[in-house]
């Protein structure tokens, strides 16, 4: 039996693995398939949208947004403020899948907030993370070392994530990508 209500996809993963890059190859494979939503984050930071897909908002402007309850989810990692639009509800309650990068800091959460989500974990090699991480600019080779050094695990226990190793091509990436949000929506 079909469920009546749609899904909420949280992307999680390490920096580097390209949860955004195969985001982004989802989109585009699946625009014509009015099934799924992809929502982007709202951050507390300016950055560069070209390299990581958020909306960013002033922090006294997403306290204000969240106090008025404009969030379905907010959390914070890497010392900024993350917070999904409340318009992932009304996706989810008309039959949507909703895909979203999201912090592992936020799944717990998510997971008792909606009864159907589902969690896919990206993965890559490490020396092709700390590729990436380099090629990106943002952080020196040190910090870069650091930051793989301290990472632990992407989910909390007792979840049970579909998990997707970017390691190879981006084709081979956004296809098991794509097929896994597929195999989600048919679920509903």
């Amino acid at each position: 039996m079909a469920r009546s209500l749609g899904a909420l996809v949280l992307v999680v993963g390490p920096s580097g693995v390209g949860k955004d890059t195969l985001i982004d190859g989802a989109r585009i494979a699946l625009e014509n398939d009015k099934r799924f939503v992809f929502v982007r984050r709202v951050v507390t930071q300016a950055g560069d949208i070209e390299l990581e897909e958020h909306d960013p908002l002033p922090p006294q402007d997403f306290a204000a947004a969240e106090a008025a309850d404009r969030f379905c989810l907010a959390w914070d990692a890497h010392n900024l403020r993350y917070g999904l639009p409340i318009s992932v509800d009304t996706d989810i309650a008309l039959g949507k899948t909703v895909v979203a990068s999201v912090s592992r800091h936020v799944v717990a959460e998510a997971m008792a907030k909606y009864p159907s989500c589902a969690v896919v974990l990206i993965t890559a090699e490490i020396s092709l993370r700390a590729q990436r991480l380099i090629a990106r600019g943002r952080e020196s080779r040190e910090q870069v070392t650091s930051r793989l050094a301290r990472e632990s695990a992407a989910v909390p226990s007792g979840v049970d994530p579909i998990m997707i190793d970017n390691s190879g091509s981006l084709a081979i990436g956004v296809t098991a990508f794509v097929m896994a949000l597929r195999a989600i929506a048919a679920q509903e």
